[in-house]
């Protein structure tokens, strides 16, 4: 597994890295405590040490699950990240959404990002992951009720007590990163990106080049939907947020399959599924450093694992690119 320095911190996190959202369970559809569990250690036993959860996930469940996980093994070669600033216990701030809890139970969800909040908030996260310090901690999402140097200021003061190594944020525009750091430096900044989803190439990977930051892409599969495993009319599981996402549409099902279908040759003279072909893509995006890939249970964490190990070569890449060029997906106006 190749390790990469996220950002100029001294935190380097493996290229393809553990994304602890769905064994949450939250939004997701549930998820068995055990399969996670086994999954995050058959990750780490095939190369994979670095994680990336959140408060939010499941209210608290996917840390407590990764805590958990930590017990089985060496803190010092794991890497955590995880984040701040999406409150459902505490009405304040920005609202957000209307959601449910696992149980079903309605919860509303709030962007906040006040000093007080996120040193509380690091608090519970370090209790919940069984742990005295967060190798990457990242603002979830911005909160316009608060000053971004407000939020940075309090994220500074942990770093300096030591409860995290270095920051990042996820979801920031250029223009906040730029604010953010007339506080404190930013190693990172954690975005949607995939095959099909490639706007921050405008703007935000450009910056990220330029200011030699990393830029952790979340989705690279389009939540399952660049493995080729869903067909039209898929049906989702209750409370799973990908039923009737734009994306999700029977036309742009095919098309995309129909993509797959045209680099599948390539996957298989490499002896990988096309998942794993296109998670390789993806960490040899320019500034891509980190690809986050779930897991609800072991199996699936030793395929996305093996991803790493696909050696693609630029005229392989520049295959693949000029089959993107030509996939075009139909989203309402």
């Amino acid at each position: 597994m190749e390790y990469r320095q996220i950002g100029q911190s001294d935190v380097k996190g493996t290229a393809i890295t553990f994304g602890a959202w769905a064994i949450g369970g939250w939004m997701w559809g549930g998820a068995e405590r055990k399969d996670a569990l086994d999954a995050i250690l058959a990750s780490v036993e095939h190369g994979v040490t670095s994680i990336d959860t959140a408060p939010v996930y499941g209210q608290g469940l996917s840390e407590e699950i990764i805590g958990e996980a930590l017990t089985h093994l060496q803190r010092d070669k794991i890497q955590i990240f995880t984040k701040y600033g999406l409150r459902w216990d505490l009405k304040k701030g920005e609202f957000y959404f209307n959601s449910q809890d696992n149980d079903g139970n309605p919860i509303e969800v709030y962007r906040y990002a006040g000093k007080e909040s996120i040193i509380y908030e690091c608090e519970q996260s370090l209790k919940r992951l069984r742990t005295d310090y967060i190798d990457l901690y990242q603002i979830h999402w911005s909160d316009s009720t608060t000053p971004i140097e407000e939020t940075m200021e309090a994220v500074l003061q942990l770093q300096q007590q030591g409860k995290i190594r270095t920051a990042g944020v996820c979801n920031y525009t250029v223009e906040q990163m730029k604010r953010a750091e007339t506080v404190l430096p930013l190693a990172s900044n954690q975005v949607s990106y995939s095959m099909v989803l490639r706007d921050i190439e405008k703007n935000v990977v450009p910056y990220c080049l330029e200011t030699k930051k990393s830029v952790i892409a979340y989705s690279p599969l389009q939540r399952g939907l660049l493995t080729g495993k869903i067909k039209p009319g898929h049906k989702f599981g209750e409370g799973d947020t990908r039923d009737g996402n734009r994306f999700y549409t029977d036309e742009n099902i095919v098309r995309i399959n129909n993509f797959l279908e045209e680099i599948r040759p390539l996957a298989e003279s490499k002896n990988a599924s096309v998942g794993q072909l296109v998670i390789a893509w993806t960490i040899r995006q320019p500034a891509i450093d980190i690809a986050l890939v779930g897991a609800r249970n072991a199996e699936q964490a030793v395929q996305n694992a093996k991803a790493a190990n696909i050696d693609l070569k630029h005229e392989e890449i520049m295959y693949i690119n000029d089959k993107l060029a030509k996939l075009q997906l139909v989203f309402p106006s």
